[in-house]
């Protein structure tokens, strides 16, 4: 091995870095008797980033200047994230010229990129000092339900913190490496994956040495910051019961309840009780109390269960029954958490795999991967899906889909398309993401414009439009047009991406819309190839008066009437059906006088337009 590629866990609460030593394997890599995990936590002083444990004392003394949580960030436009999130958080956020978000300190503005990338150089520099090597490449994990926008986010913040990401691989994936199930012969494995900020469930198939995700669901704003937040909601109605005047809003305060919140989850993963105290500077009162494990258990349930209802979503998509599993890997800081692992347990009827330290599964899988990358040896192949359909939008705003949701990664999809006017030298391209039938039910990722195609009749130009996407789930569009040789591409890089809620809508919509879509979809098309049929007769109308009988003309218009009043109705079958009927009239004209162009769009075998 030439050149090492370490493995980095990027979390929402807490980073570190993994890879293979010689003769010993996979480890963290930590000084001895020294924690590995660098909390995800930064602030500034006299301009220089302070980043994880000294940034984490220091957030009392500075709520305000404090950031954490910057992972839910990452490819997010101010508009993309709730009011009410926004508010739990003790700095300020803006948007940026072209819609990202910006996070706020003192007079200065910062991407979450950047913000990642000071804790990516944290991770690269403390490595660097323990290892004696200068690192430049680096697999770094996302969550599974990450979107082609916040894996490319996480991909400039790695070049941001002077390191090339060789691979961006999903969790739970990095999970199943880590615990050496590619080592079975086969068999159906469940990841679940919680931690500070998001969740994904993964389903993997292992076929002999292949590793297949079949179905991955999640949430990017769903984890053990939920959990949090429902103990301080629990702790602002005792301090509001006791104290009605108490100020609970200001930075220092949410951030001293964050705090205390978090130890009471802590300590309860392994006490049943728990006393705590809170005061705040400048206020006069003073709270005490107890918690207990019977009186936390009603706050986590609900959050639990919203993951619980991925879990079952995934299930469905892959058509598997929890019966049918042969492991459950339990992966992410918040799985610590016995209530965690009792519902997990009675969701899927039997005990997960919690043998490695949940908190560095993670970057043990990812530094196995770096290690394979590098060139060490692993017999594995490691196939990983995207999470929603890509396509682009054709003539009558309908979604062409060149690429289906759970398709493994890498892949490449091509499709041919036309023109829908005469003499069109340029066609524009445009990218969505989504699962329904309409792109204005869909996400648009990007566009860009395949100039230069020579001046030709609609439908003789033959565009091939290629999709490809990488291992690490990044997206290049390209478009050719075959008889010119003329071509363009784009790799797709949003400013930002979908929601979570997006994701959720897209994917339920999909399921509930599914007849009206495709019912709205095929009364577009049809009325696409009967416009191009009507042109078609028209065209040639006065050699058909030669060729025809005069009942047969009479006919003839008369149906075309019937067509276009058809046009204007809203059922497709009906329109379709007329249209067979004025093709069974038309048969012997196209046979004898029209060709082949009208007779293939009677047969409606044209090439879809863009």
């Amino acid at each position: 091995m030439t050149e090492r590629i370490i493995g980095i866990d990027l979390g929402t609460t807490n980073s570190l870095a993994a890879t293979v030593f010689d003769q010993v394997g996979p480890e963290v890599i930590t000084e001895p008797g020294q924690t590995p995990i660098i909390p995800s936590v930064l602030t500034m002083r006299e301009g220089k980033w302070l980043v994880g444990q000294e940034a984490l004392i220091r957030s009392l003394q500075n709520p305000t200047q404090t950031l954490y949580s910057i992972k839910r960030l990452m490819g997010r436009s101010l508009e993309e994230i709730p009011v009410e999130e926004q508010a739990q958080l003790p700095y300020q956020l803006r948007s940026g010229e072209r819609g990202q978000v910006l996070v706020c300190l003192d007079e200065q503005a910062f991407t979450p990129q950047e913000i990642s990338a000071e804790i990516l150089k944290a991770v690269k520099y403390r490595a660097e000092a323990i290892l004696g090597e200068n690192l430049q490449k680096a697999v770094i994990t996302v969550p599974a339900y990450f979107d082609d926008v916040q894996r490319q986010a996480t991909r400039d913040a790695a070049r941001l913190a002077g390191l090339e990401a060789v691979r961006i691989l999903n969790e739970p994936t990095a999970a199943a490496i880590a615990y050496g199930l590619d080592e079975r012969k086969d068999g159906k494995i469940a990841v679940y994956d919680l931690g500070g900020g998001t969740f994904d469930i993964s389903l993997l198939q292992l076929t002999g040495k292949i590793f297949k995700v079949i179905a991955t669901n999640g949430d990017t704003r769903l984890g053990g910051d939920d959990f949090d937040q429902a103990i301080v909601g629990e702790l602002t109605l005792r301090i509001l019961q006791e104290f009605t005047d108490a100020e609970l809003h200001s930075p220092l305060a949410r951030q001293i309840l964050r705090q205390t919140a978090e130890t009471i989850k802590i300590s309860l993963s392994q006490s049943n009780e728990i006393e705590y105290a809170i005061s705040i500077e400048d206020q006069s009162w003073s709270h005490q109390g107890s918690f207990t494990t019977i009186e936390l258990k009603p706050l986590l349930v609900p959050v639990i269960q919203r993951t619980l209802q991925r879990c079952q979503q995934a299930l469905d998509q892959a058509g598997w029954k929890v019966e049918g599993l042969d492991e459950v890997v339990l992966v992410g800081g918040s799985t610590v958490v016995p209530e965690v692992r009792r519902q997990v347990q009675q969701f899927f009827g039997r005990a997960p795999q919690v043998a490695i330290d949940p908190y560095k599964v993670v970057a043990l899988g990812a530094g196995i991967q770096g290690h394979l990358l590098a060139g060490g040896r692993r017999d594995f192949l490691l196939l990983d899906v995207i999470p929603l359909a890509l396509g682009i939008e054709t003539v009558g705003g309908t979604f062409s889909k060149l690429i289906t949701a759970n398709t493994t990664v890498p892949t490449e999809a091509k499709e041919l398309y036309t023109t829908h006017v005469d003499n069109q030298t340029a066609i524009e391209i445009n990218i969505y993401q989504g699962e329904r039938e309409l792109v204005h039910d869909c996400r648009c990722l990007g566009r860009f414009k395949l100039r230069g195609i020579p001046a030709m009749k609609a439908g003789l130009p033959l565009v091939e439009v290629t999709f490809r996407v990488d291992a690490n789930g990044i997206l290049t569009v390209s478009a050719l047009e075959k008889r010119s040789q003329t071509d363009a591409s784009i790799e797709v890089i949003p400013f930002h991406g979908l929601t979570q809620q997006e994701i959720d809508d897209l994917l339920e919509a999909s399921y509930d819309h599914a007849v009206e879509d495709f019912t709205a979809r095929q009364l577009i098309e049809f009325r696409q190839t009967a416009e191009r049929v009507l042109q078609g007769i028209e065209m040639h109308w006065t050699i058909a008066e030669k060729a025809l009988a005069q009942t047969d003309c009479t006919a003839i218009r008369q149906q075309m009437e019937v067509v276009r009043q058809r046009m204007e109705g809203q059922d497709p079958q009906v329109l379709k059906s007329e249209m067979d009927r004025l093709g069974d009239l038309t048969r012997s004209l196209a046979d004898t006088v029209m060709g082949q162009a009208v007779l293939s769009a009677l047969q409606e075998k044209e090439t879809t337009p863009v």
